[in-house]
C-alpha cells in the first residue's frame, strides 16, 4: 500500500501535467492562507500539542531560510552576508530543535499507554496530508522522520512495527520529491553541510512565491537585528573618503590637530560669518585621558570640542597622540584609535564616526581596526600646507589653485596656526564669489544640507517669542464651556515644551483672570510698550465664546467675549474684532498669528492681503495672520479627544508636525490653515476661516519643527481610542499631495485657495532620518505598529548609528510581544550608545519576558548604575526583586 504522501504526489504530478497547477494540494488555496504557519490538528492532547508546536517551529525556520536565501545572486553583498548569517542561525536552531523533538518522541514511546502510538500517528497524518502544506514544506520533516524511524526500530510491538513501515514509505515518497527538485534547495541548504536535497524545479518558483506572501526577507533580517543601510552616495572606496567624487563646486572644510585654546574659536567665528559647516579632527591627548578602568577623565580643552558639537560642527577622531600609525600595530595601534573614540564619546555621543590618520599614514591593520569600530577614514585631496607655509597669502593662493583645478574636494587645514586664521576669510570670500558650496557630514556622507540660505534665516530669524493664551469656561453670564481652559493650557504647554517659547513670555489667562481689562492690558502693557522687539513673533490663542452684531450699516462685526462680559452689553464690554485689528497693527513684532477657537463673523476688514508663497522673502516681510474656528451661528464642537474642542485638537496635531505639508521642517500660518480648516469642516459643522489682517506685508508666521528625542518605554503614553479615531478621520481629509491647493473660507466670508509652496531644498539624510523617527513615534502612539516599524526602519537605513530609532524599533517589537526581536534591537541600541540608560531598562523588560533572569538582572542593574534616581528607578528595583 502506498503512503498518503506518495498518493498525493501522484495526484499533484497529474495536475501539473494536465492543468499546470501550483502543487498546493487539495483543500483551500494556499495563496489565500495569510497565516505563516498551518493550523494544529484538532482534538490534540497537551503532549501532542507541544510536539506539534515544535514541528511548526521547525517548519517556520525552514520557510524563513528559503525566503532569506532564494535568489541570493541578486542580493547586494552586504545583504547576502547578513541573510546567510541569519540563515545559519535559523538552521542551527532547527538542529537543536530536531534533538528536542526526538526527545519528545522518546518520552511518548517510553509510556506504557497504547495511546502513545495514536499521538505519533496524529503527527504523521498532519505531515502526510495537511492540505495547507506544499511538498517542499514536508521536506522540513525529513530528518525528524528519519530519527523517529530509527527510534521505532527498538520497539517490537505490532503498532510500532506498523508505524515504522508507514514512516519508511513516507521517507521513500519524500526521497522522490527530493529527486524531482533540481539545484534550488541545495543552493539554500547545501552551505550548511548536513544534507543535500534536490527538489522539483517546476514547482519551486510557485513555492517560493507562496512563502514570500507570508515572509518578507527585509522583515526577517529586521527581526534578527539587521537593517541594511542605503548605499553610500560617494564613489570613493567603502573604507575611505577623499572627496574626489563630491558634486561639482562642492568642498568640505576640515581642521586637524585641535582643539586650540584660542584659534579654534576664532575659526568658528569666521565660519559663522559665511554660514559654512566644517569638520574638526581632534587629538585625544588634548581632550583628556583614560584611567586604568578605561573611563575617560576630560580636561579643560574638552569643553571646546563640546561647544563645536553644540554649534552643529562635526567632530571626529585624529588619534590619541598624533603618532604615525602606519608604523603601529597591535594594542598600541588600537589604543591610538579606540581610546580617542572613548574620549570623544565622553564629550558627546553625537561625535561623528570619522577618523583621520595623522600625516595620512595608514596600514591595512589600521583600516581593519576602523572597520571593527565602525569608523570611516576621511582623507583629503586639497592640502593647504598651512602647517609648513608661514605666509597667509601663499596658503590662500595654494588652496584656491587646487580647488579650481579639481572643482571639488576635501580641504586640509589645521586649527592650531594663526596663519590659518588669517588665510581662511580670503579663501572663503573667493569660494563663495565663485559659487562653491560647503558640504557637511550628514551621518552617511558629505552633502550640502540646504540649497538656499534664506530658509535658514526663517528658522532662526526671531529674536524672541511671545504668546498670549486665553481660555474661558467659567462664564458668569454666558453658557459655561467645558473645553476652553484645557485647550488654552495645552496650547501654552506646546509652545513652551515643543517650540521653546520662554514660559516668562507666555501669558496665560484662564477663567476669572480673562477679564476684558486683563486681556487688553496684556496686549498694551506687556506686548505694546517696549518689551516687544521688531524681530520678535507673537502667537495669540483665544478659546471661549464669540458673538456677532449687525451694525446699522448692515455690516457684521465680530466680538471675543471675556469672562466678565454681559450678554446685554457685549458691544461695549466685549472685545471687538476692530480692536484686535488695531492691536495687530500697533504691535512692533515681525510676525503675529491670531488663532481663535470661537465662532463669529464680520471682521470688518478694509482689505484682505493674500498669503505669500515665497519664504525666502519672509525674513523681511511682516505678517499679521488670523485663523478662526467658524462663522456666526455655528457652535464650536467640543467633542474632541482629551477634553479638547475639535478645532484645538486638530490644531495640536498640526503643531506636532503633521502641519508640515511640504516637508521642509517648517509650519507656516498658511500650512496650519491648510491642514486645520478642511479637517475641522469635514468632521464638524464649523467652517474655519483664514487670512491676513491690515498691516500685513505678505509674510508668514513660522514654527520650526523640533527634533523629538523621545525614547519609547513602558511609560510612553499612547492615544485613546477616540483620539486615534479622530486622527484617522483627519488624515483621510488631507490631500495626498501636501502642496496641492486647498479651498478654505477667507476672513471676509468668501472662498480662497491656499497654496503651500513645494519644498525644493535638499534635506540631509540625518534630517530625513529624524523625520522618519518622529513619524514612527506618532504612528506608535496611534497604535499603527506596522507603519511605525516601517518608519523606524527607514530612519535606520538612512542612519545606521541612530540609537534613538534602534531603541524605538526594539520597544515596538516588545509592545507586540516579540521579545526576542526586541532584545536584539535593544542590544543594537547599546552597541551604538552604551550610555543610554533607558535602553537598559527596556532590555531588562524584554529578557524578563524571555525568562532570562541573568540578562534581565544585568540590564536592570546597569540602568540603576546610570540612573539611580531616574523616573523608572523604583519600578526597576521592584522588577529586580521579583526576578
Amino acid at each position: 500500500m502506498s503512503s498518503p504522501i506518495r498518493r498525493r504526489l501522484s495526484a499533484l504530478t497529474l495536475c501539473l501535467l494536465i492543468a499546470g497547477c501550483r502543487g498546493e494540494g487539495t483543500g483551500p488555496d494556499a495563496a489565500t492562507n495569510t497565516s505563516p504557519l498551518p493550523a494544529a490538528p484538532t482534538q490534540a492532547s497537551p503532549e501532542s500539542t507541544a510536539l506539534h508546536e515544535a514541528l511548526l517551529a521547525q517548519l517556520a525556520n525552514h520557510r524563513r531560510i528559503i525566503v532569506l536565501l532564494a535568489d541570493e545572486d541578486k542580493l547586494a553583498p552586504a545583504t547576502r552576508q547578513s541573510a546567510t548569517a541569519i540563515g545559519q542561525e535559523l538552521f542551527h536552531e532547527n538542529l537543536e530543535r530536531r534533538t528536542s523533538i526526538d526527545a519528545q518522541f522518546a518520552r511518548l514511546l517510553a509510556r506504557s499507554q497504547t495511546t502513545r502510538f495514536d499521538a505519533i500517528a496524529g503527527e504523521l497524518d498532519y505531515i502526510e496530508s495537511a492540505p495547507d502544506l506544499f511538498d517542499a514544506d514536508r521536506l522540513a520533516f525529513v530528518e525528524v522522520l528519519r530519527d523517529l524511524h530509527d527510534r521505532l526500530g527498538a520497539e517490537s510491538s505490532l503498532p510500532a512495527i506498523k508505524l515504522r513501515q508507514r514512516i519508511a514509505q513516507d521517507l521513500d515518497a519524500l526521497a522522490e520529491i527530493e529527486r524531482n527538485y533540481s539545484a534550488e534547495i541545495s543552493n539554500v541548504f547545501g552551505r550548511f553541510g548536513t544534507r543535500a536535497i534536490e527538489l522539483k524545479r517546476e514547482k519551486w518558483n510557485d513555492y517560493v512565491a507562496h512563502l514570500r506572501k507570508q515572509y518578507d526577507r527585509d522583515a526577517l533580517l529586521r527581526e534578527h537585528g539587521v537593517i541594511e543601510p542605503y548605499p553610500m552616495s560617494l564613489k570613493d572606496s567603502d573604507r575611505e573618503i577623499f572627496g574626489r567624487d563630491l558634486p561639482a563646486k562642492t568642498v568640505v572644510l576640515t581642521f586637524d590637530d585641535g582643539p586650540h585654546h584660542a584659534y579654534t574659536e576664532e575659526i568658528t567665528a569666521i565660519l559663522k560669518r559665511y554660514g559654512a559647516p566644517a569638520t574638526f579632527f581632534e587629538v585625544g591627548r588634548n581632550l583628556g585621558r583614560l584611567g586604568a578602568d578605561g573611563k575617560p577623565t576630560l580636561g579643560p580643552m574638552a569643553s571646546i570640542s563640546r561647544g563645536l558639537i553644540e554649534q552643529g560642527y562635526t567632530v571626529g577622531n585624529h588619534s590619541l597622540t598624533h603618532a604615525q600609525l602606519s608604523r603601529e600595530t597591535g594594542a598600541s595601534l588600537r589604543s591610538q584609535i579606540l581610546d580617542t573614540d572613548v574620549l570623544l564619546r565622553g564629550i558627546d555621543e553625537k561625535r561623528a564616526p570619522l577618523f583621520r590618520f595623522p600625516y595620512g599614514a595608514r596600514n591595512a591593520e589600521g583600516l581593519q581596526v576602523l572597520g571593527e569600530a565602525k569608523l570611516k577614514s576621511v582623507m583629503w585631496n586639497i592640502d593647504s600646507l598651512d602647517w609648513a607655509d608661514p605666509v597667509p597669502d601663499s596658503i590662500t593662493q595654494r588652496v584656491l589653485d587646487q580647488v579650481r583645478a579639481q572643482q571639488r574636494g576635501i580641504v586640509l587645514f589645521h586649527d592650531i596656526h594663526e596663519r590659518t586664521v588669517k588665510a581662511l576669510p580670503q579663501i572663503l570670500d573667493r569660494l563663495v564669489a565663485e559659487g562653491y558650496r560647503f558640504a557637511a557630514w550628514n551621518g552617511r556622507d558629505f552633502s550640502v544640507a540646504r540649497e538656499t540660505a534664506p530658509q535658514q534665516t526663517v528658522t532662526t530669524g526671531y529674536d524672541r517669542s511671545w504668546a498670549l493664551v486665553i481660555g474661558i469656561d467659567e462664564y458668569a453670564h454666558w453658557p459655561r464651556l467645558g473645553y476652553a481652559a484645557n485647550d488654552a493650557q495645552a496650547i501654552a504647554d506646546t509652545l513652551t515644551t515643543q517650540f521653546d517659547f520662554p514660559s516668562s513670555q507666555v501669558i496665560v489667562l484662564k477663567n476669572g483672570e480673562a477679564t476684558r481689562n486683563n486681556i487688553l492690558a496684556a496686549f498694551h502693557d506687556r506686548l505694546g510698550h517696549g518689551e516687544l522687539g521688531r524681530n520678535d513673533r507673537v502667537f495669540v490663542f483665544f478659546a471661549g465664546h464669540g458673538a456677532t452684531q449687525r451694525l446699522a450699516s448692515g455690516r457684521e462685526l465680530g466680538y471675543l467675549i471675556p469672562v466678565d462680559s454681559d450678554p446685554q452689553r457685549f458691544a461695549s464690554d466685549a472685545i471687538a474684532m476692530s480692536d484686535i485689528q488695531n492691536i495687530a497693527e500697533s504691535l512692533s513684532a515681525k510676525h503675529v498669528l491670531f488663532v481663535m477657537d470661537a465662532c463669529y463673523s464680520g471682521l470688518g476688514l478694509t482689505r484682505g492681503a493674500g498669503t505669500n508663497a515665497f519664504l525666502r522673502e519672509n525674513a523681511r516681510r511682516t505678517a499679521r495672520q488670523m485663523l478662526t474656528a467658524g462663522g456666526a451661528d455655528q457652535q464650536v464642537a467640543d467633542s474632541g479627544p482629551g477634553g479638547h474642542s475639535v478645532f484645538t485638537w486638530v490644531l495640536l496635531q498640526a503643531l506636532s508636525g503633521n502641519g508640515d505639508l511640504n516637508g521642509d521642517g517648517l509650519i507656516t500660518g498658511t500650512e496650519l490653515a491648510a491642514y486645520v480648516a478642511p479637517a475641522v469642516s469635514g468632521i464638524s459643522q464649523q467652517t474655519p476661516a483664514f487670512g491676513s489682517l491690515p498691516g500685513s506685508q505678505g509674510g508668514e508666521f513660522v514654527f520650526q519643527i523640533p527634533q523629538r528625542e523621545e525614547f519609547l518605554t513602558a511609560s510612553t503614553q499612547q492615544l485613546s481610542s477616540d483620539a486615534i479615531a479622530m486622527n484617522q478621520k483627519v488624515e483621510q481629509l488631507q490631500p495626498e499631495d501636501g502642496s496641492a491647493p486647498v479651498t478654505v473660507k477667507s476672513l471676509q466670508g468668501g472662498e480662497q485657495q491656499l497654496v503651500v509652496p513645494a519644498h525644493t531644498g535638499r534635506l540631509s539624510d540625518r534630517e530625513v532620518a529624524q523625520r522618519a523617527n518622529d513619524r514612527g513615534l506618532q504612528l506608535y502612539k496611534e497604535k499603527r505598529y506596522a507603519e511605525a516599524e516601517q518608519a523606524f526602519t527607514e530612519a535606520l537605513k538612512l542612519r545606521p548609528d541612530f540609537a534613538l530609532a534602534a531603541n524605538n524599533l526594539g520597544f515596538l517589537y516588545y509592545r507586540q510581544g516579540q521579545y526576542a526581536q526586541a532584545a536584539r534591537w535593544l542590544e543594537n541600541t547599546l552597541k551604538i550608545d552604551p550610555s543610554r540608560a533607558v535602553a537598559y531598562r527596556n532590555l531588562g523588560d524584554a529578557y524578563r519576558e524571555l525568562h532570562d533572569k541573568d540578562r534581565a538582572g544585568h540590564a536592570y542593574r546597569t540602568y540603576l548604575e546610570l540612573q539611580p534616581a531616574g523616573l523608572a528607578a523604583d519600578s526597576v528595583r521592584e522588577q529586580l526583586r521579583t526576578l
